[in-house]
């Protein structure tokens, strides 16, 4: 049985490897990759890793990153998990890696151990090390997340079901529903579960999780699913059976509230919340095998999880001066008649290449235009429609904003996105919720 089990995980792992050697290893730096010791309980010697940039924010994140069958810390830190290490570098948050020592190299969901808070299994010595992290960190406990690809996403699924009250959201790639894993013989592998044969309904999915921290009647982690419609390995069933889970758990309907596609093969729902950061948010990816993540989706995950809130420890991408455009309009972010005066109306324009219309994103999360002049919510409101005017940049809150992977770009003081309401020249810019829709979408040009 160990033969086949590890052939099957070979098989699925040799993708994963292909995307880490593709990727390269990630450039020398004076922060590495350190093991860490002597971290606490670790009933199932585990191996600590961690990951802290040379600049930390003062009260950073803490991201749990685990990985696939077969891999290890460093694989998934040097290959497809690299742009969490990346970012950790911008966004100054810290990263624990855990690493399998089992033979298989993959994560126990399955042992009665393994689903029970505090249970002696691996999900007790992880959380061993977060606890080391952060006592030595200063980590915000607010902004404690996870994510795993493979037996990392089913880790991840086991992680906030059992411990809700410290994690706040997790990024899952192609994984199954927490106990869905489940044996009673002591085996690591369920075919039952992997070949996408366990369907339950929503609520049967909540209290299995519920099961494994009895008595809590808290909120749950927001959770965001990845998985490839052609998935072989774990079958895609499992994505429909996750989405049951994590909406019941949340007391949300099946159906979504927001469904859209932001690149051609992806179907992304959203249920509760519908902004960058919804409650329950499920991608699925056509056409693709179990090969997640792939280029460009870690972007869409370090923003759910909220890795790129609060302050940066370097400029964003866009120094330079560019134009904005509408997705759904076509036209530019403009200064109403090219004016320079305290008050001026931002809208949208055709796109003229002029300087009213020449954005520069700056370290401090400003869009200056003019040099002096900065992106303002009048009044400092909050409010939907809440217009949108230039003025002299002072450092207040409702000239900070935030560039979304997603084309969103949010306002920090209010949180709401940058928002028209139509496509015609002179449509005034305002903030509005954010909805995810194209009006509310922007790209540099």
């Amino acid at each position: 049985m160990k033969r086949i089990i590890s052939a099957v995980l070979v098989a699925a792992v040799l993708p994963l490897v292909a995307a880490g050697v593709l990727l390269g290893v990630r450039p020398a730096s004076a922060a590495t990759l350190t093991q860490v010791t002597n971290f606490g309980t670790n009933p199932t010697n585990l191996n600590m890793y961690l990951y802290v940039p040379d600049r930390v924010v003062a009260r950073p994140a803490l991201l749990v990153l685990v990985h696939y069958c077969g891999g290890s810390a460093g694989a998934i830190f040097n290959g497809n998990g690299h742009d969490y290490v990346t970012a950790a570098d911008r966004y100054g948050y810290v990263i624990v890696v855990p690493e399998a020592t089992r033979s298989e190299k993959c994560f126990d969901v399955s042992t009665p151990a393994a689903l029970r808070r505090d249970g002696g299994g691996d999900s007790t010595g992880i959380m061993a090390m977060v606890a080391w992290a952060r006592q030595r960190y200063n980590v915000d406990p607010g902004r404690i997340v996870v994510s795993g690809f493979s037996s990392g996403a089913m880790m991840t699924n086991v992680l906030a079901a059992q411990y809700p009250d410290v994690f706040a959201a997790g990024s899952a790639f192609s994984g199954v529903p927490a106990g869905c894993f489940a044996t009673t013989n002591g085996s690591l592998w369920n075919s039952m579960c992997s070949g996408g044969q366990m369907i339950k309904t929503a609520q049967q999915w909540g209290d299995l999780a519920r099961a494994m921290y009895p008595g809590y009647t808290g909120p749950y982690p927001r959770m965001q699913l990845w998985h490839g419609t052609t998935d072989t390995t774990l079958h895609y069933n499992n994505f429909g059976e996750e989405m049951k889970q994590w909406t019941n758990l949340h007391g949300l309907s099946q159906t979504p509230a927001f469904t859209d596609h932001p690149q051609s093969s992806w179907t992304r729902t959203r249920y509760g919340a519908i902004s960058t950061q919804s409650t329950v948010e499920g991608i699925s990816i056509s056409g693709v095998g179990h090969q997640l993540p792939m280029s460009g989706q870690l972007a869409y995950a370090i923003s759910f999880l909220g890795l790129d809130n609060g302050d940066t420890t370097s400029p964003p991408p866009s120094g330079n001066a560019s134009a904005l455009k509408g997705v759904g309009s076509g036209r530019c972010l403009d200064v109403n008649g090219a004016s320079q005066a305290n008050g001026a109306q931002a809208q949208i324009w055709d796109c003229n290449g002029q300087s009213n219309q020449q954005w520069t994103a700056t370290s401090a999360g400003e869009l200056r235009v003019y040099g002096g002049k900065c992106l303002d919510v009048n009044g400092a409101g909050t409010a939907d429609g809440t217009t949108v005017i230039i003025w002299d940049c002072n450092g207040q809150n409702n000239q900070k904003w935030r560039l979304n992977p997603d084309g969103t770009i949010t306002a920090i003081g209010a949180n709401k996105c940058l928002d028209v309401s139509g496509t015609a020249n002179g449509t005034k810019a305002q903030i509005w919720s954010c909805t995810g829709q194209s009006n509310q979408k922007w790209t540099s040009v």
